[in-house]
């Protein structure tokens, strides 16, 4: 006769709970993802910072596309109209001041290490510092230069490669730029198809926040560029001052785009420059870049900037950083934009407490007088 196996006792049975498996293939899936979602963006980061500049290029433009559209043009036809006009005026810039801008900027390179050096030493002579002048500033020997040169200067193969490489990028920025833009309402209505009515409202919001923040931020910061840099220039020219127009289009730049350190390091390079050849001169750039900023500040900033959101400083910074390392140039330039957009949602919809105040510090909080006047 045969004899029947024993079964398992229960006890054994029940060592293996059966959600274990399921937790065990969840957790290989969710690494997995994550393996693949880092490998997909290291090697997407460019494209990713493309689409990002893209992005913020067509909300800045939306507004005026949307004022077209609402005369009477078809969006597409706006949207070409607005990208022909900041191409043309680009070109138009390029054939008064690209000759001049070239040959001041070639010049500014070669005088800018002499410069140094000059202001270097007449602030050890003038404040008896002991910074490093001439070849301990900067030591560039023959040997150096030459091996620079065969690192970073490339080939007839490399020039042609890269020009190929810039049209392409600018293409391809320009296609979705116009897309993102011609395209905004129909897109929107897509992405909100597929949600319900109460999170339509939620991405329409979001929607237009982005719209009004993020673009407004990029038209004030270049209108404020554009009057500091032809404020700047036209001093710079009046002083006397060479390679002005560069200088001009430095510091609009940087002092608009750069957070927190930007309006010093934008006024700091005329300085020096101005201060090479005459220390008068030099001092002239200080106060005039103080004034200027004053007049920005309490000015300009307010009538030019009052529907954009105001971030801390220390915020814009750190986002820069943060953006660079992520994206590089890219992402730094939209890094504070993006910043505005999430700092304008948490305001829409976040909510903010009462401050529970300590019974000691009530009497140093009210006014003197507001409890018996309340009795």
């Amino acid at each position: 006769m045969s004899e029947d196996k024993p079964s398992e006792p229960p006890s054994r049975q029940r060592n293996t709970p059966r959600w274990l498996r399921p937790a065990v293939l969840y957790v290989l899936l969710a690494v997995a993802a994550y393996q693949l979602s880092g490998w997909l963006f290291v090697n997407l980061r460019d494209f990713l910072g493309l689409l990002f500049l893209a992005w913020l290029l067509s909300i800045t433009l939306e507004p005026v596309v949307d004022r077209l559209d609402r005369f009477g043009m078809r969006r597409g036809a706006a949207t070409g109209l607005v990208l022909f006009s900041l191409i043309a005026f680009v070109i138009g810039f390029l054939a008064l001041f690209g000759t001049l801008l070239a040959e001041q900027l070639g010049q500014l390179l070669k005088a800018l290490p002499d410069a140094i050096t000059t202001a270097t030493e007449w602030s050890n002579r003038t404040f008896d510092t002991n910074f490093s002048t001439g070849d301990e500033l900067i030591k560039l020997t023959p040997e150096t230069i030459k091996d620079l040169a065969q690192r970073f200067t490339p080939g007839v193969l490399g020039v042609v490669s890269s020009v190929v490489s810039v049209v392409f990028q600018a293409l391809t920025l320009l296609l979705f730029v116009f897309y993102m833009s011609a395209e905004g309402p129909s897109l929107r209505r897509t992405i909100s198809s597929w949600f319900p009515a109460r999170q339509q409202k939620i991405i329409a919001t979001v929607w237009e926040t982005s719209v009004e923040k993020a673009g407004g931020y990029v038209v004030s910061r270049l209108i404020l560029g554009a009057i500091s840099a032809i404020g700047t220039g036209i001093f710079l020219m009046i002083i006397g001052v060479p390679y002005w127009l560069p200088l001009a289009l430095w510091t609009g730049i940087v002092s608009q785009f750069v957070p927190t350190l930007g309006t010093y390091l934008a006024i700091a390079l005329p300085a020096i420059i101005a201060a090479a050849n005459d220390p008068i001169d030099g001092l002239w750039v200080v106060l005039f870049g103080t004034a200027y900023q004053q007049v920005e500040n309490y000015v300009l900033h307010p009538r030019i900037t009052s529907r954009t959101v105001s971030i801390h400083p220390a915020v814009a910074f750190g986002s820069v950083i943060v953006g660079a390392s992520l994206f590089g140039a890219m992402g730094a330039l939209v890094s504070v934009p993006v910043v505005a957009v999430l700092q304008a949602l948490v305001e829409t919809y976040g909510h903010r407490y009462e401050l529970v105040v300590q019974p000691g510090e009530t009497d140093r909080a009210e006014p003197p007088g507001e409890d018996e006047d309340e009795d």
